[in-house]
């Protein structure tokens, strides 16, 4: 059978379960897709990335959903990525999930006119220590405070992530050596209104905005993800928190079908980019399922 789109999703996703919330959600959102791009008109089927029996010629497009699985697969995943995109095309493009897989877009994006967090990354192989690197941070970068965020520049759900007391640096240099070893890092001022105010999330698709919501992270915590406890709001953000949106999405190196912009105020009280999501982001459909019907309009009109 040939398909006009199939829905990615990861094995451990395919399926709800009434003992997980999660796995209800993950099916829920990837069923309001489905159904959506369906009323368009559309042949679509929801399959594991990894299916060992599918065809991907079989399929002229594949729309990244819930593949979660993949940064605890990154070698399997990064070879079906590009067997695969011999074969159909990638919603996003290959081109653009290639460019935001590694956290060193955010230095094009600041080319671009978009404002990010004081951030320093710290390449693979770097005979550094981490003491160094904070050293560096404040002199050339003009980092304040007495705490930073440590993490990988490829990454998901907080991996790897630390939240360093710059008197205990010293704690932390032998995981931080471990790491630079095999991958690159970042470094960046801890951000004291993602705790205090909390991070937003506006979805865009094909330049509209839709909805957002604001993630809160649990007491006593600063990861905003429900992995780590973090809650997740109803939010209505201001004109100029859906325009900095906008502008971010068309700063990327093509407009993305679908994106998730993570913002906050800095220390500062600047609005500030923390992530643009274009590979596979949770993008809150159960909150608002018309958003789904927005994003297969836009499948159907620009893609067929």
């Amino acid at each position: 059978m040939i398909y006009d789109i199939v829905v990615l999703s990861a094995p451990a996703y395919l399926s709800a379960n009434e003992d997980s919330i999660l796995l209800q959600n993950v099916v829920l959102e990837d069923q309001l897709v489905a159904d959506a791009l369906r009323k368009e008109g559309l042949k679509v089927v929801r399959k594991s990335w990894d299916h060992p029996d599918f065809d991907w010629a079989t399929t002229k497009f594949a729309l990244f959903r819930s593949t979660w699985d993949y940064i605890h697969r990154v070698k399997e995943f990064g070879e079906w990525l590009e067997s695969a995109s011999t074969k159909t095309q990638f919603i996003n493009s290959k081109k653009l999930i290639d460019w935001n897989l590694d956290k060193h877009y955010l230095q094009d994006l600041k080319v671009e006119g978009v404002h990010i967090p004081k951030t320093v990354f710290i390449e693979k192989g770097t005979d550094t220590s981490l003491e160094n690197s904070w050293e560096l941070a404040k002199r050339s970068y003009g980092f304040q405070g007495s705490t930073l965020i440590l993490k990988p520049c490829i990454s998901g759900g907080a991996r790897h992530t630390y939240k360093i007391e710059t008197n205990a640096i010293h704690e932390y240099e032998e995981v931080f050596g471990s790491l630079i070893k095999n991958e690159a890092m970042m470094l960046q001022e801890f951000q004291n209104n993602i705790v205090e105010k909390g991070e937003i999330s506006l979805m865009v698709f094909n330049g509209e905005y839709t909805h957002a919501v604001l993630k809160v992270a649990k007491s006593g915590d600063f990861r905003v993800q429900d992995d780590f406890g973090g809650s997740v709001h109803e939010y209505h953000p201001s004109k100029a928190e859906i325009q900095f949106a906008l502008k971010t999405v068309h700063a990327a190196p093509e407009l993305p079908m679908y994106a998730r912009v993570d913002i906050f105020q800095d220390n500062q009280d600047q609005l500030a980019l923390a992530e643009l999501e274009i590979f596979e982001p949770e993008l809150w459909f159960r909150n608002n399922p018309d958003a789904a019907a927005v994003l297969a309009k836009h499948i159907k009109n620009k893609l067929f």
